[in-house]
């Protein structure tokens, strides 16, 4: 393997790691939304993999964000 062929795997490399990081942050507000929308924390589970302590942490994390948010105004 040469140099610019490596690099450029680590160049798709560092891509793909920010599109997961832009993925896994529209999935935590779109489990946020299913929980404000009642939806229930096992279907939340059963359709994104996660655990119920993930997703919990997950919706503790937006309540946490609005409440220092507002704390800011």
């Amino acid at each position: 393997m040469d140099k610019r062929s490596l690099e450029h795997i680590a160049r798709r490399f560092r891509d793909a790691e920010q599109r997961a990081d832009i993925l896994r942050k529209e999935l935590a507000a779109a489990i946020q939304q299913a929980d404000a929308d009642d939806l229930p924390q096992k279907d939340i589970c059963e359709v994104t993999g996660y655990t119920r302590q993930q997703v919990r942490r997950i919706v503790k994390a937006a309540d946490s964000d609005e409440v220092e948010g507002a704390a800011g105004d």
